[in-house]
């Protein structure tokens, strides 16, 4: 039986609430057939404690603490230190650290802030040896000229979570040796760039995830996003790489683990 992985998701949002709690979107992704998920820190003031708690009820749910690009401005999130950040890291369901990056979209935050959160971030994922998660938008060359500036000459590892920069960004970002995370994004019908894109990526750095509530896959587009449906995304993938979506799910597990290497430790059969 293959397994799939929703490398990213928010169970904590009140936009995913209407589906249900934390649990039932659990439940309801674990008889879909989705054996486990990342429930993604947007803010370290105010989170860690309600994803710690999630990942705790659940088998095979792990989190991530990090301050999201959109909230790199708050005084409350600018308090955490690089040690704060890693001493958040000691609970055993914590497997990154992220979201973090830049978002030149919107600019909810300023450059700057962001940009230091951002390097903070990395500075704490190399002392605590974990991944970085990335949100990229419209910052592309900013973001890889920070990992080259901070990660200390290719230690630091991470995935570009939900990826829909072109082609030098990916082909930057495997080059820093980082993981593809696709969502549901490259389902939609006006995706094929992004499917060419996929197309050159290496089997072993490919992810899936749901980034949910956000970005439901086709057919389910105007929907709320849950973890069930990230089997929308590797049913894409498998027919874009001429793959089985068994094949997809048991080769992003895979690179899952390979990235998340914590989450081997509560992994439970």
């Amino acid at each position: 039986m293959a397994l799939f992985i929703d490398s990213h998701c928010h169970l904590n949002s009140p936009k995913i609430a209407p589906l249900g709690d934390a649990d039932a979107l659990v439940a309801r992704a674990n008889g879909a057939g989705v054996s486990g998920m990342v429930t993604i820190c947007c803010r370290m003031a105010e989170e860690p404690p309600v994803l710690k708690q999630i990942a705790d009820k659940n088998k095979n749910v792990w989190c991530t603490i990090g301050t999201h690009p959109h909230d790199a401005s708050k005084e409350s999130e600018k308090a955490f230190s690089v040690a704060d950040i890693v001493a958040l890291t000691a609970h055993p369901k914590v497997v990154g650290i992220g979201e973090s990056g830049l978002d030149f979209f919107y600019n909810f935050s300023t450059p700057d802030d962001q940009a230091a959160s951002f390097r903070k971030h990395i500075h704490a994922c190399l002392e605590a040896d974990l991944p970085i998660v990335v949100h990229a938008r419209d910052a592309d060359a900013d973001i890889i000229k920070i990992i080259r500036e901070e990660g200390q000459g290719g230690k630091l590892r991470g995935v570009m979570h939900c990826f829909s920069s072109g082609a030098q960004m990916a082909a930057e970002a495997l080059d820093l040796g980082f993981y593809i995370s696709f969502s549901g994004i490259v389902t939609f019908k006006n995706a094929d760039a992004l499917r060419d894109i996929a197309k050159t990526v290496p089997l072993d750095k490919i992810l899936i995830e749901t980034d949910a509530p956000y970005l439901a896959p086709e057919p389910h587009r105007k929907n709320i996003n849950e973890p069930a449906l990230v089997l929308h995304t590797a049913n894409c993938l498998a027919d874009v790489l001429g793959k089985t979506r068994d094949e997809i799910g048991d080769i992003t597990a895979s690179n899952f683990f390979n990235l998340f290497t914590k989450a081997r430790d509560t992994w439970e059969q």
